[in-house]
């Protein structure tokens, strides 16, 4: 089921299939969001929850058992329920079941609220500990947004002047080794070449938007301030761009496959919740 907000400004459209980003329109009727085309990537804006990239063996073990959770968790894959709905806004609620207790034992409730406010569409997230212990995950955006013209003409810009150290991955795990992103007039020219390891991963950074230009004309920010770690991503010859503000990332060949234990993870307390918050701003 699709559920469509809108004020003056913006229109977006919500599958509540992964409560999915899966349009986002101006007044002019200017989509941002990519179409969501499977000949290079079939979809538009996924959850990453409970994990954020790739487990060692795609396993972990909690209290001598081990569970199998496969890239990205469960949540872009599961039907979330519309639980409340405004002209301008739209919660989506996602609740653990015995289908993901095989997989993540511990009790939740996701839910992703969706608010349209002038220019701004902000992508709220709020996990429920429903359970009586301690509760290890990670959340994750994944929106890919359309660039409908030559990649070569767009770059990007940080908003705080910083060393941009990346890490490559390893068999979607993340290895020791770091690249530098290098500016060029505080702008980072897009090129294929720069995604043929897969994501450029960030583990930290000071800057809390990142901004989309298209020959150096602005068009569209990520803000990410609550976010400590972010991924950008393409694939080969495709015409969009991935902004992923994250809490977590992959992990790497050292883990321990205890979920406590892993680097970036967050630890909700019994009956606790967790917030965060991330805008696409049209410019």
């Amino acid at each position: 089921m699709k559920t469509v907000i809108k004020n003056t400004f913006l229109t977006a459209t919500i599958n509540s299939f992964g409560a999915e980003l899966c349009s986002l329109k101006n007044k002019e009727n200017k989509e941002y969001i990519w179409a969501g085309n499977s000949d290079f990537w079939g979809k538009h804006s996924p959850i990453l929850f409970p994990i954020v990239g790739t487990l060692k063996n795609n396993s972990f073990h909690h209290n001598a058992k081990e569970y199998n959770l496969s890239r990205h968790g469960f949540a872009r894959e599961m039907e979330f329920k519309l639980i409340d709905k405004k002209e301008d806004s739209a919660t989506f609620s996602l609740q653990s079941t015995e289908e993901t207790l095989r997989v993540y034992p511990f009790q939740f409730e996701l839910q992703i609220i969706y608010t349209l406010d002038n220019y701004n569409l902000s992508i709220e997230y709020k996990v429920i500990n429903k359970g009586n212990s301690k509760m290890p995950f990670s959340i994750g955006a994944h929106p890919a947004f359309a660039l409908p013209g030559y990649f070569k003409d767009y770059s990007i810009q940080f908003d705080k002047e910083e060393s941009l150290k990346y890490y490559l991955l390893e068999n979607d795990l993340i290895s020791n080794q770091t690249k530098k992103l290098e500016t060029q007039e505080g702008q980072i020219p897009l090129t294929y070449e720069l995604f043929k390891n897969d994501a450029l991963i960030f583990k930290t950074l000071k800057s809390k938007s990142l901004t989309i230009l298209e020959n150096r004309n602005p068009f569209l920010r990520v803000n990410f301030n609550d976010f400590p770690s972010l991924g950008i991503w393409t694939k080969m010859n495709a015409p969009f761009l991935c902004i992923e503000p994250w809490f977590g990332y992959s992990d790497t060949n050292e883990n321990s496959g205890n979920l406590f234990e892993k680097e970036g993870i967050q630890v909700l307390e019994e009956n606790a919740t967790f917030r965060s918050e991330f805008s696409i701003e049209v410019l």
